[in-house]
């Protein structure tokens, strides 16, 4: 996740895909959940159809946080194609 830059998100299933569990995606999810660290950018992992999924600070807050970094997000839907990394 250290990698996704700013004003760009990945999927849970992408994640999971790229540690070798391609069907983590769950679990992936999760464990980002519980993370609170703002120095983990968690808030740049979305679902797969572009819905936000969770965030330990809530799912308001990660919208906002990446509406600033750029990301268009509309009707709590991130349109991910032109942001996805």
């Amino acid at each position: 996740m250290q990698e996704i830059p700013r004003g760009r998100v990945s999927t849970y299933s992408a994640i999971a895909k790229a540690i070798g569990k391609p069907k983590a995606a769950r679990a992936v999810g999760n464990a980002l959940n519980r993370n609170h660290s703002s120095r983990v950018p968690c808030h740049r992992v979305v679902r797969s159809d572009g819905r936000a999924g969770g965030f330990a600070r809530g799912t308001r807050e990660k919208i906002r946080m990446l509406r600033r970094e750029g990301v268009r997000v509309v009707n709590g839907k991130v349109d991910a194609q032109p942001f996805l990394f």
